[in-house]
């Protein structure tokens, strides 16, 4: 899949500043480090996300307007809304839970400007409907429901990214329990996997997967792994969920 074009055309301190093109989000969610920035970057081909080896960077909501290149016939299939489809979604970098600088008020802080953000999204008419995805991660899950139309954008899915070197922390298990609890699709990908041996990665990829009790889709920003499957699961996100 190829990126036309991506900017960087917000950074929100909160939801009230998140535009309201009626367009679809798919969300980035993660610890801090966990290479989320690196992730679009390397997805779209450009540095447009500032990225940092300090923990905590991320600050506010910033949020990345893509296109793409409409798929071919042969891409498309028969899926009548792959062709539909035109091409135009929003990445949405939320800010890393876990360490971050300036303590504990800050991480408090980078929580309830996520939670504020999935709010007044959630609400909408067409992010109420939305059920876990077969295929994109989570425990089975219900099959998707076709958007209708709205005002305003809305969160087509979540990206959980999990560091692959450190597959079973509690506080990955309490992200996805709350995108559980928020009903929406979820794609787990395991993040920097070119730092493991195969034997590591192995061992590693079955403890991320029981940890999340879902398939880890393993990526690396470095090297491209993954990053083709990956835009096959964001594309069946924004294409099956675009206003009509």
């Amino acid at each position: 899949m190829k990126a036309l074009s991506v900017e960087l055309i917000t950074s929100a301190a909160g939801a009230a500043d998140i535009p309201r093109d009626p367009i679809p989000h798919v969300a980035l969610v993660g610890r801090s480090n966990v290479g989320k920035s690196s992730l679009i970057n390397a997805l779209t081909r450009r540095r447009v996300a500032r990225t940092s080896a300090a923990p905590g960077k991320t600050r506010l909501v910033n949020v990345y307007r893509v296109r793409l290149a409409r798929p071919s016939r042969a891409e498309s299939g028969l899926d009548p809304d792959a062709r539909r489809f035109s091409g135009l979604f929003c990445f949405v970098d939320l800010p890393g839970y876990g360490f971050t600088r300036g303590g504990i008020g800050a991480r408090e802080q980078f929580a309830d400007v996520t939670r504020e953000y999935f709010d007044a999204l959630g609400t909408t008419p067409v992010a109420s409907g939305f059920r876990r995805t077969p295929g994109l991660g989570g425990k089975g899950g219900a099959p998707g429901v076709t958007a209708r139309s709205g005002r305003g954008p809305w969160i087509a899915g979540v990206i959980l990214a999990v560091d692959a070197r450190h597959p079973d922390l509690e506080a990955d298990r309490r992200a996805l329990a709350w995108l559980d609890e928020l009903d929406l699709a979820a794609i787990v990908v395991a993040t920097k996997v070119d730092k493991l041996s195969r034997r590591e990665r192995d061992v590693l990829g079955r403890r991320a997967e029981a940890t999340c009790e879902a398939p880890c889709l393993p990526v690396s920003a470095v090297t491209g792994e993954g990053l083709d499957h990956l835009w096959k699961h964001i594309t069946t996100l924004v294409s099956g969920h675009e206003t009509r």
